[in-house]
């Protein structure tokens, strides 16, 4: 079991705030607290640091430094900003670690984000720098009660609407909590007074008749969707819709599904930025593209007590050997990296930065000659659920009732799957997908175009999705990693209590460069 699985079925068991506290303990949630960027005022004139890595953490440093005065200088090994915040679009080259190279067929205006796709309403830093350069938003779609839920092995293999799955369990067991409170099965569990409003509760949250039975009638049918929705004239009379019987959909296992939604990073509102995540990095690197030298590809960090210096290959000028130099050096470079890089560094820094592994992941981007999700299936946005190797299919969140083409996610496993689809060429991978997708939709036989594979851990900048701490690793390393170890410090979403997120990069940024700034004033 993922610990995806292990959340959402804690959400479906007991509720949101109990699958935060779980998500929050495992590393994976916690309250943004962000309330403005740190005040870095009386930086001492000339003072220099020395950024690696352009992506999120890096860009908000270079941003903030650059503000109060310090002469700041950034090396990215790439040939453009955002680190994991990219986006693949038409005409785009693609090369991963062991050669393979894809050239991105989608049409103009169409694109897959293979990193971070979505930023939730209370991630107040990136929200903060949208604001601040302008970035235009859309919203993002988690939740769509009109996608499908999915099991190979359930229902002869068809995929069933979430919003059937969600009405149906919640009466089911409301119906359930009603029964055995009519019996006196809660008692001395409730007093007599809870037990009525528990009863009323149970009544109008499952949709139960005035038996407290949950069954096919105009109510369950407002919740579930009809089977032939109301309509004007003579034949406008509604069909009402039968409930999934509760044996059946225990079995079936897709109620592991209908939690996602509650996760505290899942509840609307979610936004994505206007044609494709790189958006904000983008901006951030206009403001300070005076500062960074592309191409570069860090080699070594050795630092003194005088400074740091940076040995780095200029990767388009033959691999031609430079140095760079400054007072300090924020690193944002992924530790999956880092650890395969010179440095000298503290033994307990080396030691977290060893000890992190990082999760593989896996998405890959389907083009089709039209959006038959949504001209035959009225799936406007959000995610259908599968227990197929793909895991899932997400819908695109902008364009809606457009004609033409569209490019949908066609799959976003974790761990096993991963590797599996990781192990074949991008062309086979995209066949699988179209194959496996066409278990829930039949069109993608007829109707794909093109496609392309990205999986994480063969991505040469991370080398992996991102830092995955357990309870353990951070009780034993994690404050290590956070020092300031002499003239060094690090930054990133693997600094930070929001691995995964660019919440987490952002902050870890602010943090860093906070307490690096108090640094540089003491001295």
């Amino acid at each position: 079991m993922t610990r995806r699985e292990l959340l959402a079925m804690i959400g479906t068991a007991a509720g949101s705030s109990v699958m935060y506290q779980a998500a929050t303990s495992l590393g994976y949630a916690a309250e943004s607290p962000f309330a403005g960027p740190p005040s870095l005022s009386g930086a001492p004139k000339g003072a220099s640091v020395l950024i690696l890595g352009a992506g999120w953490a890096g860009l908000v440093a270079a941003y903030e430094l650059g503000k109060a005065g310090y002469k700041v200088q950034v090396l990215e090994y790439r040939e453009k900003a955002g680190g994991r915040a990219w986006t693949l679009r038409g005409g785009d080259t693609y090369t991963e670690l062991g050669g393979f190279t894809q050239k991105v067929g989608f049409d103009k205006g169409h694109y897959l984000n293979p990193g971070p796709w979505r930023v939730p309403y209370h991630h107040r830093a990136v929200m903060h720098y949208y604001r601040e350069l302008g970035v235009k938003l859309e919203p993002f779609f988690q939740v769509n009660y009109n996608a499908y839920v999915h099991s190979k092995n359930a229902f002869d293999g068809k995929p069933q609407r979430y919003r059937h799955v969600l009405a149906d369990f919640n009466g089911h067991v409301a119906e359930l909590l009603s029964k055995l409170g009519h019996k006196g099965g809660l008692d001395g569990f409730v007093t007599k007074e809870d037990q009525e409003k528990l009863l009323e509760a149970m009544q109008d949250w499952g949709a139960l008749d005035d038996n407290y039975a949950y069954k096919a009638n105009a109510e369950t049918s407002n919740r579930r969707g009809f089977e032939k929705d109301p309509g004007g004239g003579l034949s406008g009379e509604p069909v009402f819709s039968k409930p999934i019987e509760f044996s059946q959909l225990l079995q079936s296992g897709l109620w592991r599904a209908i939690g996602t939604g509650s996760g505290y990073e899942f509840q609307t509102a979610l936004f994505q930025p206007e044609g494709g995540m790189d958006a904000g990095p983008l901006a951030l690197a206009a403001k300070v593209k005076d500062k960074i030298t592309y191409n570069a590809k860090v080699t070594e960090i050795q630092q003194d007590s005088g400074g740091v210096t940076v040995t780095y290959t200029d990767t388009k000028a033959g691999g031609a050997v430079k140095t760079a130099k400054a007072d300090w050096c924020l690193c944002t470079i992924p530790a999956s990296i880092l650890s395969q890089i010179k440095k000298n560094v503290s033994s307990d820094m080396d030691a977290a930065i060893n000890a992190l592994p990082y999760e593989a992941a896996f998405k890959v981007g389907l083009q089709f000659k039209r959006r038959f999700w949504e001209e035959d299936e009225e799936i406007y946005g959000g995610i259908t659920y599968t227990d197929l190797p793909i895991s899932l299919i997400a819908y695109p969140n902008s364009r809606f009732a457009q004609p033409g083409k569209g490019v949908l996610l066609g799959a976003y496993p974790w761990g096993p799957f991963a590797y599996e689809f990781a192990a074949m060429a991008p062309e086979e991978r995209v066949k699988k997908c179209v194959e496996f997708g066409a278990q829930i939709h039949p069109q993608y036989r007829q109707e794909f175009d093109n496609g392309v594979a990205v999986a994480w851990h063969r991505v040469p900048w991370t080398l992996g999705c991102f830092g995955s701490w357990t309870a353990a690793k951070r009780a034993e390393h994690y404050k290590n990693m956070c020092q300031i170890d002499g003239r060094i410090l690090l930054a990133g979403e693997h600094v930070s209590y929001l691995p995964a997120w660019q919440e987490g990069a952002v902050l870890s940024a602010l943090d860093a460069i906070g307490r690096l700034h108090q640094r540089v004033v003491a001295k």
